[in-house]
């Protein structure tokens, strides 16, 4: 089966404009995601799906200068967003991810698919969401592309076309409903950009690391915080708004 991963991205956030091309050392927060997500091992395909908006154009400029393949659609209906997408590119298998994650882990990715694949079709959604453990900002959902169909189809409720995966939820049995799990909880950590001072731990982390290894993994990210607990202080105030209309 096809894995297309759909990263979906937009300049338009409300509490930090422009976020996903916001540069730390002269690199955009989504170049350095778009790096770190290529290394993963069980996408076929990756894909930046962005609005077609005139606003969005940078991000599609900046895909093809790091020649990734692009999709448009609706702005504000993510879900048909992720549909038209998968459809254009065949996908079987769909891997949803926000471009407000510059951190993210491909292993951390590659364990999300392979436990979807290993694991279907009876299970049609797996996730490392529902059940926090992971630090937010390797955030990962694999589904099937009927399932996102049978979404499409039938969800008309503004807040399920905008955050793509509730409805499918919905739609099965429990049993179907996947999850992976960190070794340990560590889900107090906040990695994902929505605010400036997220932005500000990011921009150290990134610049702490990446010079020196620029393949550095979640566990080089957690050992870092470890030697600079002060750090974590920076954001850690900060309300978590649900995921939206990336």
């Amino acid at each position: 089966m096809k894995v297309l991963a759909i990263v979906q991205a937009r300049m338009g956030s409300t509490r930090l404009p422009g976020k996903v091309l916001r540069q730390v050392n002269g690199k955009a927060l989504l170049e350095y995601q778009i790096e770190r997500m290529e290394r993963a091992k069980t996408i076929d395909q990756l894909i930046i799906c962005t609005s077609t908006r005139e606003v969005d154009d940078p991000i599609i400029e900046l895909c093809k200068k790091m020649n990734v393949d692009t999709f448009r659609g609706s702005e504000n209906d993510v879900l048909g967003r992720f549909y038209e997408t998968s459809s254009f590119y065949k996908g079987e298998v769909i891997v949803r991810l926000t471009a407000d994650c510059p951190l993210i882990d491909p292993d951390v990715i590659d364990r999300a698919i392979s436990f979807f694949l290993d694991n279907y079709p009876k299970l049609l959604y797996v996730s490392n969401t529902r059940k926090r453990t992971y630090p937010r900002g390797m955030d990962t959902e694999v589904f099937s592309y009927q399932l996102l169909q049978d979404a499409y189809m039938n969800a008309n409720m503004p807040h399920d076309l905008e955050h793509v995966t509730p409805f499918m939820i919905k739609r099965i049995d429990s049993s179907a409903v996947g999850q992976i799990v960190y070794s340990r909880d560590e889900s107090k950590h906040r990695w994902t950009v929505d605010t400036i001072e997220d932005f500000t731990l990011i921009e150290k982390i990134l610049s702490e690391l990446y010079p020196l290894k620029p393949e550095f993994t979640l566990e080089d990210v957690l050992a870092l915080l470890n030697r600079n607990q002060a750090w974590t202080q920076i954001n850690e105030k900060v309300d978590q708004k649900e995921d939206g209309t990336n």
